[in-house]
C-alpha cells in the first residue's frame, strides 16, 4: 500500500535525482525518464507542476533541461508533494469517503488525523538537501 500517490513518489524521486547531481547541470526529462524507468509523458506532467510551483527551473536548448529553482536546503518534501497533488494527502479522508470530516468522521478519521499530522510535520522538516545527503551516505540508488 502506498501512502503517497505515484505522482508524488515520482516527483520526489526526480527532485532527488536533480539534487544529487554534483555538477548542478540541467538534467533532461528524457534522461530522468530513462534512468528511473518512468513514463516520459507522465514524468513531464509532474515536472511541469513542480516548475509552475517554483521548485524547478526549465531551460530550453541543447544544454537545457531542469534544475532546482532554489537551493535544495530550501525545498521540503512537503513543498514537492503539495506542488504535485495539492493538500489532498493532508486534508482528505484516507478511505476516500464522501462526507467524512470533523462533523461526521469515518471510523479511521481520528486515528488517521494524528498520523497525518505527524507525517505532515516530517515532510515539512525534511529538506531535499538532507534527503540527498542521507541517500548518498546510505548508498541508495536513484536509478538503474
Amino acid at each position: 500500500m502506498a501512502l503517497i500517490s505515484k505522482s508524488s513518489e515520482y516527483g520526489l524521486r526526480a527532485a532527488l535525482y536533480i539534487a544529487a547531481r554534483p555538477d548542478e547541470a540541467h538534467v533532461s526529462v528524457r534522461e530522468m525518464s530513462a534512468q528511473m524507468d518512468i513514463s516520459f509523458h507522465f514524468l513531464t506532467k509532474i515536472l511541469q507542476r513542480m516548475t509552475r510551483a517554483g521548485l524547478l527551473a526549465s531551460t530550453r536548448g541543447a544544454k537545457g533541461g531542469l534544475a532546482l529553482a532554489k537551493p535544495a536546503a530550501k525545498i521540503t518534501l512537503l513543498d514537492i508533494v503539495r506542488s504535485v497533488e495539492g493538500d489532498d494527502l493532508f486534508r482528505e479522508c484516507i478511505l476516500g469517503l464522501a462526507g467524512c470530516g470533523e462533523k461526521r468522521p469515518c471510523p479511521l478519521h481520528r486515528y488517521w488525523g494524528k498520523e497525518r499530522s505527524r507525517i505532515e510535520k516530517l515532510f515539512r522538516k525534511m529538506t531535499l538537501a538532507r534527503l540527498a545527503r542521507e541517500t548518498a551516505r546510505d548508498g541508495l540508488r536513484l536509478a538503474d
